[in-house]
C-alpha cells in the first residue's frame, strides 16, 4: 500500500468502522460500523500492480454485503415481531439468528468458503489487514451473543475441523495462513465462552504472531512453501522465521502456546473434557503440517547452515524484535498464569 493521502484516509475511516462498532449501544449502530468499515477496506484492496486484487475485491464485496443484508433482514425482523430494537446482550433465539451473518463477516466455519480465494488475490499488507483488523469487529459482537450451548460448541468444532483439514494438502503459503486463522477463530470462540479477558488475550497474542510470519514472508516474497529454500544464504532468518510458524502452531514452549494453555486450564476446570479433547487433537493436525512445512524446508536443496548476520540489512533488527516475542513471550508470561484461573 503506498504512502499517499487517499489510502491514510481509508486507512482512518476502516479503524473508525471498527470503533463505531465496538462502542455501539444498538444493532443498527454496529451495522452502520461495519459497513464503513467494509467501504473503506475495498480501495485498499485494489492494487493496479496486482491483476487478482479486482476479483479478490468483488468477491469479497459480495460476500460482505450478503452478510450485511441477512444481519439487518435479521434486525429489522425481529424489531417488527418484538415491537422494539434488539437488546445487544439479548440472550433469545435472536443470538442464534443473528450470529451466521457475523460468523461470515469473519470468516468462520461453515462461511468460510470465500476466505481463501479472497487471501489469494491480495498482497501481504492486505492480507495482515483481512486476518487482523476485519476479525475485530464481528468477532466483539460475536462475544456479545455467545452463550455455552449445543449451538456454540458445532461452531467451535467445525471451525478447529476445517482450519486443520483444509490446509492439510495446501502449497500456498496464503491458503495455510487462512486455514490456521479459522483453526483459531475456534479457539476464540472457545475463550468467549470462558470471558471476554481471555478471548482478548488470545486476539491480541495471534495478531502479534501473524504479524511476524508476515513481515518475514513480506521482505523475502515468499508466496509458496517452495520457495522457503531461497532462504538458505540467510539460515539465521530462515529458522526463526519456521520456529515462528511453529509458535503460531501452538508448539510449546513457544509464546503461542500461553493462550491455548489458559483455555485448556479453564475448560478442564469447568468439565467440557469432551469439547477440550476434539480441540486438542485437531489443534494437533495444524501443528502436524506446520511441522512438515519445517522438516521439508530443512531437506529440500539444503546447504550447509551460514550463520554470519548481516547487520546492514535494515530489515534483520525490526524481524529479530517481533520473532523474540512470538518465541520466548511465553517465559515473560509465566507469572501471570494464575490471574486466569
Amino acid at each position: 500500500m503506498t504512502n499517499n493521502s487517499t489510502k491514510i484516509l481509508f486507512m482512518m475511516t476502516l479503524t473508525s468502522g471498527v470503533i463505531i462498532t465496538i462502542s455501539s449501544n444498538s444493532w443498527l449502530g454496529a451495522w452502520m460500523g461495519l459497513e464503513i468499515n467494509l467501504l473503506s477496506f475495498i480501495p485498499i484492496m485494489y492494487n493496479n500492480n496486482n491483476t487478482m486484487s479486482a476479483e479478490a475485491s468483488l468477491k469479497y464485496f459480495m460476500i460482505q454485503a450478503l452478510a450485511s443484508s441477512c444481519m439487518l433482514f435479521t434486525i429489522i425482523m425481529w424489531s417488527i415481531f418484538k415491537n422494539s430494537f434488539p437488546s445487544m446482550y439479548e440472550n433469545t433465539t435472536f443470538n442464534m439468528l443473528i450470529s451466521p451473518p457475523l460468523l461470515m463477516k469473519s470468516g468462520g466455519a461453515p462461511f468460510h468458503w470465500w476466505f481463501p480465494s479472497v487471501m489469494e488475490g491480495l498482497n501481504w499488507l492486505n492480507c495482515l489487514i483481512l486476518m487482523t483488523i476485519q476479525k475485530m469487529a464481528p468477532l466483539i459482537l460475536i462475544s456479545y451473543l455467545l452463550t455455552p450451548n449445543l449451538y456454540t460448541s458445532l461452531i467451535i468444532i467445525l471451525s478447529a475441523l476445517v482450519g486443520s483439514i483444509g490446509g492439510y494438502n495446501q502449497i500456498s503459503m496464503r491458503k495455510i495462513l487462512t486455514y490456521s486463522s479459522i483453526n483459531h477463530l475456534g479457539w476464540m470462540i472457545m475463550a468467549m465462552s470462558i470471558s471476554t479477558e481471555m478471548w482478548i488475550l488470545y486476539f491480541k497474542i495471534y495478531i502479534l504472531l501473524v504479524s511476524t510470519i508476515l513481515i518475514i514472508i513480506n521482505v523475502h516474497n515468499i508466496s509458496f512453501i517452495n520457495q522457503l529454500t531461497l532462504l538458505k544464504k540467510e539460515s539465521t532468518t530462515k529458522i526463526l522465521f519456521l520456529l515462528s510458524l511453529l509458535s503460531l502452531g501452538g508448539l510449546p514452549p513457544f509464546l503461542g502456546f500461553y493462550p491455548k494453555w489458559m483455555i485448556i486450564q479453564n475448560t478442564i476446570l469447568n468439565k467440557q473434557t469432551t469439547l477440550l479433547v476434539i480441540m486438542v487433537l485437531l489443534t494437533l493436525l495444524t501443528l502436524y503440517y506446520y511441522l512438515r512445512i519445517t522438516y521439508s524446508s530443512f531437506l529440500m536443496l539444503s546447504s550447509q547452515l551460514n550463520w554470519e548476520i548481516n547487520t546492514n540489512s535494515k530489515n534483520f533488527l525490526f524481524m529479530t524484535t517481533f520473532i523474540s516475542f512470538s518465541l520466548w513471550g511465553l517465559l515473560l508470561c509465566k507469572s501471570n498464569i494464575n490471574s486466569f484461573l
